[in-house]
């Protein structure tokens, strides 16, 4: 099987098992997403879910986080992973948006990266999930998963490993791709234990095959 082929493959199974794939983050505009993304360094989606609530109704916007204060914000977020550096990235975040940006989300990867707390892991999503932008943000389950299929070819990191996706990847289909390699990878192809006897990618998988060579 070729490269071509097993992406091949890979996008033509998801696009028919899951073809609205999405964010399992809550949110209602740009705002709260980049909240929400930024909540989600290191920590489960679930678990910002059910933090997100109680803080989108004191902070409703970007103005009204700019205005906070750290002694404000972390009794919110403390359920969080590391509560006392996103405190103080969703603050200056807020307030370079503000003052740079005239208030508004900016749906560049270029300007997204400027604000506090964002990477560029962080830009690929909201501009692939807000704009569907062809950005793909690669974390641990899209590196793992694309690794064991075949899709990458010894990636050493996460920018390596985009630039391989989005070279054979569609543009077209780009921004769904990371939601399918992200879900896969919570759910199936597990970095513990994969799910290989549920796994309809068995046929292109890498990594099953030299399972059933060993």
């Amino acid at each position: 099987m070729t490269r071509k082929e097993r992406y091949r493959l890979v996008y033509d199974y998801f696009q028919h098992n899951n073809p609205e794939a999405e964010t399992e983050l809550i949110y209602d505009d740009p705002y709260q997403l980049l909240v929400a993304v930024i909540l989600s360094a290191q920590c489960t989606d679930k678990r910002v879910n059910m933090t997100t609530p109680s803080f989108f109704e004191r902070y409703p916007d970007v103005p009204s986080l700019a205005k906070a204060t750290p002694e404000e914000i972390f009794p919110l977020i403390k359920s969080i992973s590391y509560p006392n550096n996103k405190t103080k990235h969703l603050i200056g975040m807020a307030n370079m948006v503000v003052d740079k940006f005239a208030g508004t989300i900016p749906m560049t990867v270029d300007e997204l990266v400027q604000l506090p707390g964002v990477g560029r892991k962080t830009a690929n999503v909201i501009t692939s999930v807000i704009d569907s932008q062809p950005n793909m943000a690669v974390d641990t389950h899209v590196f793992r998963v694309s690794a064991r299929l075949g899709l990458t070819n010894r990636a050493k990191t996460p920018l390596s490993a985009e630039k391989q996706l989005t070279t054979f990847i569609p543009q077209s289909l780009v921004h769904k791709a990371h939601h399918w390699l992200i879900l896969h990878g919570r759910y199936v192809c597990t970095a513990r234990n994969p799910k290989c006897e549920i796994c309809g990618l068995k046929p292109a998988c890498k990594y099953y095959k030299s399972l059933k060579k060993a």
